[in-house]
């Protein structure tokens, strides 16, 4: 409305001017493409271009149109004088026609140096004019901003009506209640994405939520198994074996691994949250890691011997790599663990490394495999004993997700692979 009151009213005058000017340029162009024609068609073209024509031909009027026409002032010599005095091929003058007391445009323009064509249109007054636009854009603007504040009105309750409800369901998802859904039926792209996104975070919040119930709650299980079991047998060696020696050294015994086994489990709980704070910095440097998994290896003797556990390697005699010794040698020891846990009855684990493009690690089972929807969140703390706890053989449940975080930090790729009654394949590859 503001650029309506500005050009319609405060720069009309100008812009009238200026269309004018523009008018009887383009009018003494007509005139110069059609010099020779005679001179009814120049009074047709000045009756419809309402404008005035002269054409003087060394300072004698050769041609004049109808010079009776309102505004018209192409008698007199002053501004003639003034342009023949100039040494340029066109001016435009803005006079006060002493006839009318109105203001006329003159656009001189040399055809040739003998020939001059003067072209004349009256500025009629638009004092009216204006008035009638004021009053009309009085009555637009109240009608308009009476329509915008109502349109206004709709359209805000349109939008804020979805925005307030979802700010009372994002109260709730902050309070931890999870069942509801954020509308995303508004038909408006933006309120709708919006909702879309917060779904999903309402998801991925509820999950995490759920992991971090199932993580203390299997914690809790891991610690309280151990702490029941150092009790008991302290309490034994106190009551019952106390001139049994080999008895008591048993009972020690099993204290002192399940003491062990709590060292393990808070040993790898503070590994997890220094390495996914980003306090564990990588160390790398270039080692044999087929060296690394024989030595590996070599720390589950006890379990070839006492439990009958095979570990097969199907690797080159040597292979050089790059990384931090340390880091990959906890990723291996907790595939191993994890392949011992879940391993079928023929006790079987295969470590396979395979040299290509990359260096691709591969630890096997043969176990019983893993569903298909489960695998995608195999990586996360105690995501294995979902449904049911379970005490693995050995390592303590959080041992995927070091994996995994370890294996992020070096970039490298990481993924599994499981049939089911045919085992399960971890595999990482290290950038050559």
């Amino acid at each position: 409305m503001l650029f309506l009151w500005f050009f319609q009213v405060v720069f009309i005058d100008s812009y009238y001017e200026y269309s004018k000017t523009k008018q009887i340029k383009k009018t003494t162009l007509k005139i110069i493409e059609n010099y020779d024609v005679d001179e009814e068609a120049l009074d047709k073209l000045s009756y419809e271009e309402n404008v005035c024509i002269e054409i003087v031909k060394n300072r004698m009027t050769i041609y004049t149109s109808n010079d009776s026409n309102r505004g018209c002032i192409i008698s007199g010599n002053k501004y003639k004088d003034d342009f023949y005095s100039l040494d340029k091929n066109e001016q435009t003058y803005k006079l006060i026609n002493p006839i009318f007391n109105t203001k006329s445009l003159i656009y001189a323009r040399k055809y040739n140096d003998d020939i001059t064509i003067f072209v004349n249109a009256s500025l009629e007054p638009l004092d009216n004019t204006i008035l009638i636009l004021s009053n009309q854009l009085i009555i637009v603007s109240i009608i308009v901003i009476v329509l915008a504040l109502i349109i206004g009105y709709f359209i805000s309750k349109r939008i804020s009506k979805p925005i307030e409800k979802m700010n009372k369901n994002a109260k709730q998802l902050a309070n931890g209640n999870y069942e509801f859904t954020f509308d995303n039926t508004s038909n408006i792209y933006e309120i709708d994405e919006l909702a879309n996104t917060l779904n999903y975070a309402k998801e991925e919040l509820e999950q995490t939520d759920e992991l971090r119930k199932d993580l203390l709650a299997n914690v809790s299980h891991d610690l309280k198994t151990p702490l029941t079991m150092i009790k008991g047998y302290a309490e034994m060696i106190r009551d019952l074996n106390s001139d049994n020696a080999e008895k008591r050294t048993e009972n020690l015994n099993v204290i002192i691994e399940e003491s062990e086994r709590l060292n393990i489990l808070v040993e790898d709980l503070l590994t997890l949250s220094k390495i996914q704070a980003n306090k564990d910095t990588l160390d790398k440097e270039s080692f044999d890691i087929v060296e690394l998994i024989s030595n590996i290896i070599k720390r589950y003797g006890i379990y070839k011997d006492t439990e009958g556990y095979i570990f097969e390697i199907n690797a080159p005699s040597k292979v050089i790599i790059k990384a931090d010794k340390k880091k990959i040698e906890q990723v291996i020891y907790n595939l191993i663990n994890n392949a011992i846990n879940y391993t079928g009855d023929d006790k079987k684990v295969i470590i396979n490394v395979l040299v290509d493009k990359n260096v691709r690690v591969e630890i096997k089972d043969t176990g019983k495999g893993i569903k298909k929807e489960d695998l995608p969140h195999i990586w996360d703390k105690y995501y294995h004993s979902k449904k049911k706890h379970k005490r693995n053989i050995i390592g303590t449940g959080i041992g995927l997700s070091i994996v995994k975080t370890i294996l992020e930090s070096h970039k490298f790729k990481y993924g599994v692979e499981s049939k089911k009654n045919k085992g399960t394949t971890f595999y990482f590859e290290i950038n050559k």
